[in-house]
């Protein structure tokens, strides 16, 4: 019996956008399972707490009969040792992405040689949307439909009328 595949993508996913969704879907593909691993968040005012987080990503992600969605808090080598899984999914968008992951994946592979990392592209129509981006468009009250799955366009709807009624984004209706 051949050895199963289990890889883990790992991230705070605050929000989770198209592109992330894009690497699950394509990360789906190449191994028999997949872990959207999801960090609790290290910035100080995150839009959605961790267990918002969860269940927008089991939501998104459920039609993916191998994909499991997952909370963690931890270092992501320890995490991937408890889970047996021997590959790191890592989203490379820009060089600046490359200049903070490159560190860390040597980093990690020092701290656990036994797990690989493997660098992947979102498609280039998502590769300048990134979650920081997207909460600063919510925040300014703009539309972030584009940039996001629609359970989640929906969730930051709902988040900005809740903080701040007079900035819900443009063609929100919650």
């Amino acid at each position: 019996m051949p050895k199963q595949k289990l890889a883990i993508y790992a991230g705070t996913f605050d929000p989770l956008t198209l592109g992330h969704l894009d690497l699950v879907e394509r990360g789906a593909e190449l191994f028999d399972r997949l872990i959207l691993a999801v960090a609790k968040a290290t910035h100080k005012y995150p839009l959605f707490d961790l267990s918002e987080r969860v269940a927008l990503a089991k939501r998104i992600v459920r039609k993916l009969s191998n994909v499991e969605v997952a909370p963690f808090d931890c270092l992501l080598v320890d995490y991937a040792r408890r889970r047996n899984a021997r590959i790191l999914i890592r989203g490379l968008r820009a060089y600046s992405d490359f200049e903070y992951e490159f560190p860390m994946a040597l980093t990690n592979r020092k701290l656990a040689p036994e797990i690989e990392t493997l660098f992947m592209m979102p498609k280039e129509i998502h590769s300048f949307v990134s979650s920081s981006i997207v909460r600063q468009v919510a925040e300014l009250g703009g539309d972030t439909r584009q940039f996001v799955p629609e359970p989640v366009y929906k969730a930051i709807c709902k988040k900005m009328a809740e903080r701040d009624h007079a900035n819900t984004p443009a063609g929100c209706r919650v």
